[in-house]
């Protein structure tokens, strides 16, 4: 979208937004990265301020400082490169199962695609251990639960700890020590310099990434249900006037979702069983899934902004050294859980036309469709599945962002529960 291909099969990261197709590709590795040449300009300079800053003795928050409710304590000159070693170690953490491979190898191209915008003050060296990583394909192991969506830290952590040589990772498809698979890659662990450690671990990009995926999920659940929607609505005999009406009355969305309705209908031995107008769940297609799609592009659009902004904190801002907010990634999560309400209404849509299916209420349609004289159950037990599945989507449709949480001494206030979130999504469209 935004990226320049610099050669066949090469991507140039440049700190602007990625896109869906590039994730992608990162995520199966159908491609090798490389950062710009300009954007690792950029990082120099703003590493520098950082540097200066530490070198006059000033307080850089999780570089020479503690973090969290440790935010007051800073630690001498000689005490750096323990603490900054300890800072990824003591933030690895997490349970559940993995993340898939995809989902890890985009991780890491979104964190060296944000620090690439040359707000972040990490080194040079950071990014370089990012993309070694993924050149040589070491897949840290990264279990999904261990963030509360303010920054991915034990996420994050997970990762930066196979840099240092800690934990497990998978390499040539087996899963071992993290030391033992960057000994067999030819990669030394990397010493991480003040900044880099936060750097590491204080970011979103697990959270974005699997939201990435999700929402391409979500949109193959979404397209998958509207074309069954046409088809039960050829079988029930269903008018189509209102998929003419809505390209007067509707919204863009709407009418696209009409004409596409409208258009696939055509040449079909299309049965007439409207006497005056249509069950709703037949006559407001158009509208259920047009609002189902605008709110799977809003959301994501905003995934892919995300993957082009810096969500560090601090963060360096016309050569100062800035404390930012910007590690909660509310409009991702806020935008994702109404794709989880739209997906919800799809499935009751869809739900009520397998109600209409089998109620024997249209075009004398046999309950249950059972031919009439068989002995049979026919679609009955179908019905039941069918009223569970929904209602385990509704269920999943309920916010959880705004849960009150509050952790590091009262310091750390506000949450988002992206990655929480985001596995709520991908356990619907898995259904």
């Amino acid at each position: 979208m935004h990226h320049l291909q610099t050669q066949s099969g090469t991507l140039s990261l440049d700190g602007k937004p990625m896109s869906f197709a590039s994730l992608a590709r990162v995520g199966a590795r159908a491609v090798s990265l490389a950062a710009d040449d300009a954007a690792m300009a950029r990082v120099d300079v703003a590493r520098k301020v950082v540097e200066d800053k530490i070198a006059r003795g000033e307080a850089v928050y999780g570089a020479n400082t503690g973090v969290g409710a440790m935010k007051d304590v800073e630690w001498s000159p000689e005490e750096l490169e323990m603490f900054n070693l300890g800072l990824v170690r003591a933030h690895h953490f997490g349970t559940g199962a993995p993340f898939p491979s995809s989902v890890v190898r985009s991780a890491m191209a979104i964190r060296v695609n944000t620090a690439l915008t040359g707000r972040v003050g990490c080194s040079r060296g950071l990014v370089d251990a990012y993309l070694a990583l993924l050149d040589k394909d070491v897949v840290p192991v990264v279990r999904r639960t261990g963030s509360i969506g303010t920054a991915d830290i034990g996420l994050m952590g997970q990762i930066g700890a196979v840099l240092t040589g800690v934990g497990e990772a998978v390499y040539q498809n087996r899963r071992m020590s993290a030391e033992a698979a960057l000994a067999e890659a030819g990669l030394k662990p990397c010493r991480m310099a003040p900044r880099d450690s936060l750097a590491s671990v204080s970011v979103n990009a697990v959270g974005f990434a699997a939201a990435a995926e999700a929402v391409r999920s979500a949109a193959t659940a979404m397209r998958m249900l509207l074309a069954t929607s046409l088809t039960t609505a050829g079988a029930l005999g269903a008018s189509r006037d209102p998929w003419k009406a809505v390209a007067h009355v509707g919204t863009e969305r709407e009418a696209e979702i009409g004409a596409w309705l409208y258009h696939n209908a055509m040449g079909w031995d299309w049965p007439n069983a409207t006497h005056v107008q249509d069950p709703l769940s037949l006559r407001m297609m158009a509208q259920v899934f047009g609002s189902g799609f605008d709110t799977l592009l809003v959301a994501g659009r905003t995934v892919l902004a995300a993957t082009g902004r810096t969500d560090d904190n601090p963060v360096v801002v016309d050569g100062q050294v800035l404390t930012s907010g910007g590690s909660l990634p509310l409009d991702v999560t806020i935008y994702l859980q109404t794709a989880q309400l739209a997906l919800a209404h799809a499935a009751r849509n869809s739900f009520n036309r397998c109600v209409l299916l089998s109620n024997g209420a249209r075009r004398d349609l046999p309950i249950n469709l059972v031919p009439r004289g068989a002995i049979a159950t026919g679609f009955g037990p179908i019905i039941k599945l069918a009223g569970e599945l929904f209602a385990r989507a509704l269920s999943m449709s309920v916010p959880v962002s705004a849960q009150s949480l509050v952790v590091a001494a009262g310091l750390e206030d506000e949450v988002s529960f992206l990655p929480l979130v985001v596995e709520r999504l991908s356990g619907r469209c898995g259904r």
